[in-house]
């Protein structure tokens, strides 16, 4: 159990087959604190007795189904704005999930790999704990911390899903990258001499140094520097961070 006022986030998994759950609790616990719970009953308990930051639930449990979990948090006022993420297969997730919008963050459709799943949680987990870092800012409206504890791509991609307009500095060593995001956005980017995509590529790729968000500073650049939006540049630094250690592999 996290301590109060703690920063990491609180993941509750409900799932009855307890080899997925053992998989889904393994795969998650490197990136927030899990609870599991064996059936929807249970989880309803646990979630009563303890409220998480977020719920992955399958949608198929005996008992207490997963859209019934859903119904009865949702009418309660303590456990009413907890987001959920369901499993389900995609003929329950069209005819039986989909109009259940209110608070669910993504339906992940069965069968499904545990690392896909994980990623597509870990997404909602950086952005929860995105948002109790801005809570417990010593400044109003700025975050601190270290790319050894949350990355730079974590970092984008929860000001990109939480739509977040602000300027991300980040510093390692002697150099200083600015970054500036609009609803989720990244459309400027500069550092030393490098401006635009090139100068977001290399940021995005430093594993280590400090970094600071300053919701305060949204509208500090009115530029428009880059030319993708903040997953393309994701992916393209990815790309070629892996041109980069196979040409690195073919030289040796």
């Amino acid at each position: 159990m996290s301590a109060a006022g703690s920063t990491t986030v609180r993941l509750l998994v409900a799932e009855d087959n307890p080899l997925v759950l053992e998989l889904i609790v393994k795969g998650l616990e490197a990136h927030c604190d899990v609870t599991a719970a064996k059936d929807g009953g249970d989880a309803l308990l646990k979630i009563v007795d303890s409220p998480p930051d977020v719920i992955l639930c399958d949608y198929k449990m005996p008992g207490l189904d997963g859209r019934q979990l859903y119904e009865k948090l949702r009418a309660r006022e303590q456990t009413r704005q907890i987001p959920f993420l369901f499993m389900a297969s995609r003929a329950d997730i069209e005819e039986k999930l989909r109009p259940l919008v209110e608070g669910v963050e993504e339906f992940i459709p069965k069968p499904f790999f545990v690392k896909d799943l994980v990623r597509i949680a870990k997404k909602v987990v950086d952005r929860l704990h995105l948002e109790k870092l801005q809570k417990r800012a010593s400044r109003p409206g700025v975050i601190q911390g270290r790319l050894e504890e949350m990355s730079i791509v974590d970092l984008m991609q929860s000001l990109e899903m939480g739509a977040k307009s602000c300027r991300l500095l980040v510093r390692r060593g002697d150099e200083q990258g600015e970054m500036y995001f609009a609803n989720g956005q990244c459309n400027d980017a500069k550092v030393g001499a490098l401006e635009g995509d090139e100068a977001a590529y290399k940021v995005i790729l430093w594993t280590a140094g400090e970094f600071e968000i300053d919701f305060n500073a949204a509208n500090a650049s009115t530029r428009t520097t880059t030319t993708k939006n903040t997953t393309g540049l994701l992916m393209e630094a990815m790309r070629l961070m892996d041109e980069a250690n196979r040409d690195a592999v073919g030289t040796q």
